[in-house]
């Protein structure tokens, strides 16, 4: 009992699909993987340091990695107008060719836009993690974030923040629930993320799951 498992990888192939589409022989499967993770970070970082110009957030949903012999293909799924869009065609090639020159390899970068982009929960957590950081009461960010999920028409979701939360000397678990988030029913889609906020008092951790449909 109480042996937790990622949300996503226990419905892989039925409700969720892979967001990395690529082979690659055993002995060098783990570069492969780390060469996503670092392509992922590496875009995320470059967003970051154009946002500063801009308000808001990074607002990015998720990124699909197609590998190909000699192309690799980042879709890249965001909910808000951000600078990767303000300049659509001049920041999508600066982008394409910083990370050209970072991973030595030739990219095909695309964006898509998402239309609710309140039901996905990495926008979520970074809405709850600016909130956090300008010292708005966990409460009442997590409710005001519920109150955008539930606009978009999902059937549940769950909110869980970990840490020094308000800058207690104690680190404590909060979580709020609002409508069905059945974790144990593989045939419930159910989106889910953890992200980290750096606070001033520390660091906390924010886990989301968002259950959208049954099938």
């Amino acid at each position: 009992m109480g042996q937790k498992i990622n949300p996503l990888g226990f419905r892989l192939g039925t409700t969720q699909s892979h967001h990395s589409f690529w082979f690659a022989k055993p002995k060098d499967f783990s570069m492969g993987l780390q060469e996503d993770e670092k392509i992922r970070n590496f875009i995320k970082n470059h967003v970051k340091k154009k946002k500063k110009i801009s308000s808001g957030f990074e607002g990015i949903a998720y990124m699909v990695i197609k590998k190909r012999i000699d192309l690799i293909q980042v879709i890249i799924y965001i909910g808000f107008p951000n600078l990767l869009i303000e300049g659509r065609t001049r920041g999508v090639e600066e982008l394409q060719m910083n990370v050209q020159k970072e991973f030595q390899r030739r990219f095909n970068i695309a964006i898509t836009r998402i239309e609710k982009p309140y039901g996905q929960p990495n926008i979520l957590a970074e809405y709850i993690a600016l909130q956090l950081k300008n010292r708005v009461s966990f409460r009442k960010a997590i409710k005001k974030a519920i109150e955008l999920t539930e606009q978009t028409g999902t059937k549940g979701i769950q909110v869980q923040i970990a840490g020094r939360i308000d800058g207690k000397e104690i680190a404590r678990v909060e979580w709020i629930r609002e409508g069905r988030v059945p974790l144990q029913t593989i045939r419930a889609k159910i989106d889910h993320c953890s992200h980290t906020i750096r606070t001033i008092y520390g660091v906390l951790g924010i886990k989301i799951w968002i259950f959208v449909n049954q099938e």
